[in-house]
């Protein structure tokens, strides 16, 4: 079969490899129908992940048909359509009994390397490095999903897949980064960074009821994408973020804020080259520009959501504000499932349509170079979606435009 292989930093290739097969009673096969490129796969493609060996299966947002179920597995059968999530659970473990799906205790098969990298290992994850486990992921024509009678959801014929996609994880990921900050009816949210998270995490917090929210970005692409969803904006390239916020909120700064950007983050003036030259002289191993600003712009006795992927040491973390201030901290990967019965059934009545995100759409082999356009944020690109049995040309848009 066809699959999307990391050989090394900005060199994914479509290659053929061995098509999955049932390993224990509990897994299951699906064909991939679609697929799609992650911001946090982009931390593959640029080397910010540790662990990584040549020729794995990448890809961790996909969906397609069960054609093959396990002795053991009682939940699916062959030719449901489901979604499958990001983080592989067991559904037995202490944590996932707390519905902290993430933190599962069992399916992380490299337990040491997660042990040594965070203490404690986390759950296994499709596509992402041996630290989470080593699992072949989704960008490919089949994928063998583990525990499969766990974390994959059914989903109805009427809806495309262009619709259900992303309950599997950036969906989620925005949803839960807005519930994290236990939003009131008079708060300001501030998000760093419009990129597909950001955009969820927007008509996330505008959906539970978050009086203002104010996007921060400088791709013009993205910030119109962010005040169609009912954001206001700062270009950060154009105005200092800090005292925008500043002077928007009476001085105040904003009740909540929310840190979608990650490890790759770019600053402009000192900042910007403090990052660059710390991650150069291996000081740090991620950039902390967008966290900073979140520390130093939140309002004191508020929130900091972090969606964004960390995967190792920051300098210069503004502690001693973040301390006095009495700011809250909440972040982790998503625990998807617990959100799943909730998002789908918005997405049935109509109340969002998770389409809206996608601007290019792509067969399978044409992945290598929409990993460039999409990093390089080329022809307008905020989010790429693969069809494994495609075999007409890339376009823009095409079945899944943006609304």
């Amino acid at each position: 079969m066809k699959a999307i292989c990391w050989q090394g930093k900005k060199d994914m290739r479509c290659e053929e490899v061995p098509e999955p097969r049932i390993e224990h009673g509990r897994d299951a096969i699906i064909q991939v129908t679609t697929c799609a490129i992650c911001g946090s796969d982009l931390h593959l493609y640029d080397g910010f992940v540790p662990a990584m060996m040549k020729g794995d299966v990448i890809g961790h947002e996909f969906m397609g048909e069960v054609v093959e179920v396990g002795r053991d597995n009682k939940k699916l059968k062959v030719g449901d359509r489901v979604v499958v999530p990001f983080t592989i659970c067991c559904g037995e473990c202490a944590q996932c009994r707390r519905g902290n799906f993430s933190l599962c205790m069992t399916t992380n098969r490299n337990k040491p390397l997660g042990d040594a990298a965070f203490g404690h290992t986390t759950a296994g994850l499709f596509g992402y490095s041996q630290l989470t486990g080593g699992y072949a992921g989704g960008q490919a024509e089949f994928v063998r999903v583990p525990y499969a009678d766990v974390a994959p959801v059914k989903v109805p014929d009427h809806l495309t897949d262009e619709q259900v996609l992303f309950l599997g994880d950036i969906f989620p990921t925005g949803w839960q980064a807005a519930v994290q900050c236990d939003l009131q009816p008079d708060d300001t949210v501030a998000i760093w960074g419009c990129g597909p998270v950001g955009q969820f995490a927007i008509r996330s917090a505008r959906m539970l009821g978050a009086k203002r929210v104010i996007a921060i970005d400088q791709v013009p692409e993205r910030l119109a994408m962010a005040r169609a969803g009912g954001a206001e904006t700062i270009d950060f390239s154009q105005e200092n973020t800090l005292e925008r916020l500043n002077e928007m909120t009476g001085g105040l700064g904003p009740e909540k804020v929310i840190e979608c950007v990650g490890l790759e983050a770019v600053g402009h003036g000192i900042t910007g080259v403090f990052d660059k030259v710390m991650t150069g002289i291996k000081m740090e191993t991620d950039r902390g520009v967008a966290l900073r600003e979140c520390i130093m712009a939140c309002q004191p006795g508020g929130v900091v959501s972090v969606p964004g992927v960390y995967g190792g040491l920051l300098a210069a973390f503004p502690f001693g504000a973040a301390m006095n201030k009495g700011l809250t901290f909440r972040m982790g990967q998503t625990h998807v499932n617990r959100w799943t019965d909730e998002l789908l059934r918005r997405v049935e009545a109509g109340e969002i349509d998770p389409s809206f995100v996608i601007t290019h759409t792509a067969p399978l082999g044409e992945a290598p170079e929409m990993y460039k356009t999409f990093r390089d944020k080329q022809d307008g690109c905020i989010k790429v979606v693969l069809k494994p049995g495609q075999k007409t040309p890339r376009g823009r848009g095409g079945p899944a435009t943006v609304h």
